[in-house]
């Protein structure tokens, strides 16, 4: 695979002179503003299908290669898209198989954007000609250093085609209906097939009750949508090998496995668009950085920022700006967590259509003399003061598993809550140890586990072939796993564990799960440890059994009062710890304040604030408060990158404020 080289910080953003090719002098003014701007890299074509090949077989690339010329002389790089992420309505009219089918069988009318079919060969057939036509047109131009590959990739289509193709994926998966039947337990509700033809996708007016259907299907969606990936870049692949390829990721996306769609990319890029300015700060923070830790994890190297706003959306419900100061804060802490660019959706607003008042660096009054403006202006005057990072890891000797097979199975469980928490579950426990200082990866059940001292696996409810034998040797060899409520219920199938939960990791955990409480949203009940604490615990209960575990904590109320509720094992060299619901923030605050340095885990600061996160990257340390208020903090030993001033001492942090700090050489003062 091709890696990103880039010799500096990328900042720019998503870029669409195919909106404004009757307007040359925004072209020219765009250009001018670029540079003022501090933009360095911008992504070009995207969803420019309509404008690159406006008739069936005509192409007009020339605009497109005037634009190219007048960036790379300014010294701007570029992200060259590819348009597949929304077709033209000739297409759609002539070759109505590329449309995507609903659930209902319906198919869709020309429109949006991603209406089309993964599976549809003409589909295929006219992205990978006009991919082949950019390729060679512009592959070597200097101002290209990496392909951008259609947009977001979502969504699943039911027609007749996909269905073959879903029929294929199921037998070569289990071999024989026998297998399939048993796998899915098709016996309940006389669900049992009988021909390959009978199988369908789930669907409102189908079969839903099957949970093994649901799961595979889902798996074939991303399936699907790698294999459609891999047919757009192999023209890209064979006419331009040392470009890399990437596409734009979601934030917290449960539609495809994105483990396995990072396979067949060079490296991750992200849309990141957090609810700045809603609720709890620290919260959002939090999820965002969760986001960053995730992406980088993905391909275990630094990721693209390829979209996120510098002012305000135009989707969420309330669509707030960003505060002073906020934009320059929220960019930092992108880089902090990996990311190798700063972009934007979009440089400028379009004048029309669905996205005419989501933010922009160029407002419609099309000048530099906005707020925003300026606030992207810091951001790319102080990117270059960074660029020692490009190409630099946190190096995370912690991790959190967040695994979206488990995900989709956890939300088809059906009971013992219509809505299990599994996201909140895995931030809760992400945010405990955020709060402990450390740099942590955000990792899969496929992943390797030994490189980390500490893994938190929340809600692990379903465990694939072999990752409890996985764990049991990480545990055995001298690591911690801290497990919680639901953990080992199901395998790949969504089969229940025969011989009592937590199945396969019963051993390792040394209990028995025999009950699982729900509690109703208003309902509560407590959790006590041997000191006489009482800390409050919601939504799911485990009624455990001790099986060589230690007790470290008791529930308070109920009929289970005084029944086992938090419990570590000693198993091998390590310890395995089981968290049997769902407690409030400062139990597991306190808990990982004692387990992070019993797994060998060195904080960057300990003890942090409410609302300040510290990441490491290279020998740099990004200090930063989103608390709302200013906040006193330890700084970590070193010199503060900006000033030269030292730095081994407590500073205040103002509101959205930040200190970046070159660490000094390990035993230096």
């Amino acid at each position: 695979m091709a890696e990103l080289k880039l010799p500096f910080i990328g900042h720019g953003g998503d870029y669409n002179p195919d909106q404004w090719l009757d307007r040359p002098d925004i072209l020219e003014e765009d250009i001018r503003l670029m540079k003022l701007a501090g933009c360095n890299l911008m992504s070009v074509g995207i969803f420019a299908w309509s404008a690159l090949e406006p008739e069936e077989g005509r192409f007009t690339f020339d605009w497109l290669e005037d634009v190219l010329d007048q960036l790379h002389e300014a010294g701007i790089s570029v992200f060259l898209a590819t348009p597949s992420g929304a077709r033209p309505a000739w297409m759609s009219q002539r070759w109505p198989e590329v449309l995507r089918v609903r659930p209902d069988g319906g198919r869709n009318l020309h429109g949006g954007r991603h209406n089309h079919c993964f599976t549809s060969p003409a589909y295929r057939s006219f992205v990978q000609r006009i991919n082949r036509a950019l390729a060679e047109r512009f592959g070597s131009h200097p101002a290209v250093v990496g392909w951008h590959i259609s947009n977001e990739y979502s969504g699943e289509c039911h027609c007749e085609l996909c269905q073959e193709a879903f029929r294929q994926f199921l037998k070569a998966r289990y071999s024989t209906l026998d297998a399939l039947n048993r796998a899915w337990w098709t016996g309940f509700w006389s669900k049992t097939y009988t021909d390959w033809s009978q199988l369908h996708s789930p669907t409102t007016i189908g079969e839903t009750s099957i949970h093994g259907l649901n799961l595979a299907w889902r798996r074939f969606v991303t399936h699907q949508t790698a294999d459609f990936i891999k047919a757009e870049i192999a023209p890209l692949r064979q006419l331009t090998p040392d470009l890399p390829v990437t596409t734009n990721l979601m934030e917290m996306f449960g539609g495809l496995n994105y483990f396995e769609l990072a396979d067949v990319l060079d490296f991750a890029s992200f849309d990141s668009y957090p609810r700045w300015g809603h609720g709890d700060g620290e919260q959002v923070a939090l999820s965002a950085a969760f986001n960053y830790d995730w992406m980088r994890s993905l391909k275990q190297k630094p990721f693209a920022l390829m979209e996120s706003t510098p002012s305000q959306v135009n989707w969420h419900e309330v669509c707030k700006l960003k505060k002073p100061g906020m934009h320059l804060l929220s960019s930092l802490q992108a880089i902090a967590h990996g990311a190798d660019t700063v972009q934007y959706f979009q440089w400028r607003k379009s004048r029309g259509a669905a996205e005419k008042f989501h933010g922009a660096v160029v407002d419609h009054a099309g000048h530099e003399h906005t707020r925003t403006f300026r606030d992207v202006q810091a951001v790319g005057g102080l990117l270059p003061r960074l660029k020692d990072v490009v190409g630099a890891m946190p190096d995370a000797r912690a991790a959190l598993i967040f695994d979206a097979e488990n995900r989709w199975a956890l939300e088809d469980c059906q009971g013992p809550r219509r809505d299990m928490g599994h996201d909140k579950t895995v931030l809760a426990h992400y945010r405990a140890l955020k709060r402990q200082g450390v740099d942590l990866d955000i990792i899969d059940e496929t992943c390797d586990f030994s490189r980390y001292r500490l893994i938190a696996a929340p809600m692990l409810y379903m465990l694939r072939p072999g990752v409890a034998e996985r764990l049991a040797d990480y545990v055995r060899n001298g690591s911690i796993l801290v497990c919680t409520c639901f953990t080992g219920r199901v395998d790949q199938d969504d089969l229940c564990f025969l011989g009592g939960f937590p199945g396969p990791l019963r051993q390792v955990l040394g209990l028995w799960a025999e009950e699982t409480d729900a509690l109703y949203d208003d309902e509560h009940n407590g959790l006590q440890t041997p000191e006489g604490r009482v800390y409050a615990c919601d939504a799911l209960c485990d009624l455990i059994h001790t099986e060589g575990a230690e007790t470290l904590a008791v529930y308070t109320e109920d009929f289970y009062a005084g029944m086992p509720c938090v419990t570590v094992n000693r198993f091998g060299k390590g310890r395995a710890y089981y968290i049997a619901t769902c407690p409030e923030a400062c139990y597991l605050d306190d808990f990982y304040r004692t387990v992070v340095p019993e797994a060998g885990v060195k904080p960057i600061i300990p003890e942090l604030p409410a609302g300040v996160q510290v990441t490491r990257r290279g020998d740099l340390a990004f200090v930063m408060n989103f608390s709302g208020a200013p906040v006193e903090v330890s700084l970590p030993t070193g010199r503060d990158l900006l000033t030269g001033e030292r730095t081994n001492e407590r500073a205040t942090l103002p509101v959205n404020g930040f200190r970046i700090v070159r660490l000094s050489p390990e035993g230096e003062n």
